[in-house]
C-alpha cells in the first residue's frame, strides 16, 4: 500500500489540524462567555452537574457489579455514587443557584490560593534574586486574595470575563500559527 502523502506532510496536516479546530473552540468559547456570560457559566455548571450524574452512575455501577471488590469498598463506591447522582440532579434541577454557589466558591478558592501563593513567595524571599520583586508579587497576591474572600462573587464575575478574553485572543493565535505552521 502506497500513499500519495509523505509522513511529514501528513504530520504537518494533522499539527495544523489540530491547531485550527483548538483555535476555532477557543475564539467560539471565549466569545460565548464575553456574549452571554450568565448563560455560558450555567451552561458550565450543567456539564459538571451531568459529569456527577454520570460518575455517580459509574461508581454505583462498579460497587454493585465488581466481583474483585470486598463489602465495604463496595458499599462505599454505592454511597459515593448514590450522593455524586443526587448532588447532580439537585445542581440540574436549579442552575441558577448552582451557578452562583459555584462562581462563589470559585472565588473564594482562588481567594486562597492566591493568599497561600503570597505567603509561600515570602518563605522564598531570602533564595530570591530579587527581593523587591518577591515582596511586591506576595503583597499584590495577599491583597487580591483578601479581596476575593470579602467580594467572592464579583471576583468570580471579573475571572470570568479575563477567560473570555483570554480565550478569544488565544483562539485567534492558534488560528493564525494553523495557517502558518511550517515543516518539523
Amino acid at each position: 500500500m502506497s500513499t500519495d502523502i509523505p509522513v511529514e506532510k501528513a504530520a504537518v496536516n494533522g499539527i495544523r489540524t489540530a491547531l485550527g479546530l483548538g483555535g476555532v473552540i477557543a475564539l467560539i468559547v471565549g466569545i460565548l462567555i464575553l456574549v452571554w456570560p450568565g448563560r455560558t457559566a450555567m451552561v458550565v455548571a450543567a456539564i459538571i452537574a451531568v459529569y456527577a450524574i454520570v460518575g455517580g452512575l459509574v461508581y454505583a455501577g462498579l460497587g454493585i457489579f465488581s466481583k474483585a471488590m470486598g463489602g465495604w469498598s463496595r458499599i462505599g463506591h454505592i454511597v459515593l455514587g448514590i450522593l455524586f447522582v443526587v448532588a447532580g440532579i439537585i445542581a440540574l434541577s436549579n442552575l441558577g443557584a448552582t451557578t452562583a454557589w459555584l462562581a462563589v466558591f470559585l472565588g473564594l478558592l482562588v481567594g486562597i490560593m492566591w493568599i497561600v501563593e503570597g505567603v509561600v513567595a515570602l518563605t522564598t524571599l531570602s533564595g530570591a534574586a530579587s527581593k523587591g520583586l518577591t515582596i511586591f508579587f506576595a503583597v499584590l497576591s495577599i491583597i487580591a486574595g483578601i479581596i476575593l474572600i470579602f467580594a467572592p462573587l464579583w471576583g468570580a464575575v471579573v475571572l470570568w470575563w479575563i477567560l473570555g478574553i483570554s480565550l478569544v485572543a488565544l483562539g485567534i493565535v492558534q488560528i493564525v500559527r494553523a495557517f502558518t505552521f511550517k515543516s518539523l
